[in-house]
């Protein structure tokens, strides 16, 4: 399921989109502003965002705009009262993928979300890659340099999410919720025993580090920060 970020400053129908999303099984983060939204989306790894357009604190076209600018590529759906057809094509030349009007029925937003994160999820995700470190998700199968490495289970979700957020800082809380479903205090030293795990089988002597971590903020797998 998806890791989802929700900008809506009426907070009854916030905590109404919040509860249906989660209910459909994925991770839910709120913000009530586009301040607070920008930093969420640059701090947190996210599949898509669903914006509202009227905000404190910075409204959200403005704050889609800096995202896009900054080179945000994952999906946006704004969620709007503004119904003009200048409003649509005002949001889509601005960075929407979609543009759903208020009032709507939750099912319509469901299925508008289904199709942008179909969308976002090519073949090729199929596999997953970085460096000379191949993940073939449908056999389960991870080689590195062509040898195939043996990884347990939670390692493979824990590789597999990482490599799904490749070059962005993943925070403990992040993998404590989406990959242990777990608060992050009971969690801290299992993830980090289970990231040298890790580690110590895709990071051989004579092979390029690509796992990090950043002090004070988490991990990263990818390029050295």
């Amino acid at each position: 399921m998806a890791r989802l970020l929700v900008v809506e400053d009426q907070k009854s129908l916030l905590l109404s989109l919040q509860k249906g999303l989660e209910e459909e099984g994925h991770t839910v983060l709120t913000a009530i502003g586009g301040s607070e939204a920008y930093l969420i989306a640059k701090r947190e790894p996210l599949d898509a965002i669903i914006l509202d357009l009227m905000l404190p604190e910075g409204d959200g076209l403005s704050t889609m705009q800096r995202l896009r600018d900054e080179g945000f590529v994952k999906p946006i759906l704004i969620v709007t009262a503004r119904d003009t057809l200048e409003d649509r094509v005002v949001g889509l030349d601005s960075g929407a993928d979609d543009y759903l009007v208020k009032p709507f029925a939750f099912a319509e937003l469901l299925a508008r979300l289904r199709a942008l994160l179909r969308r976002n999820f090519t073949a090729n995700d199929t596999v997953l890659r970085h460096d000379n470190l191949e993940f073939d998700l449908l056999a389960r199968v991870v080689k590195r340099g062509g040898e195939e490495l043996e990884l347990t289970r939670r390692q493979l979700e824990l590789l597999e999410y990482l490599l799904r957020h490749k070059n962005e800082i993943v925070s403990r809380e992040a993998l404590a919720r989406d990959v242990w479903k777990a608060a992050t205090a009971t969690w801290t030293n299992v993830i980090e025993v289970q990231m040298n795990q890790l580690r110590k089988r895709v990071e051989r002597p004579g092979w390029t580090p690509i796992i990090h971590t950043v002090r004070g903020e988490g991990y990263l797998l990818g390029d050295a920060p």
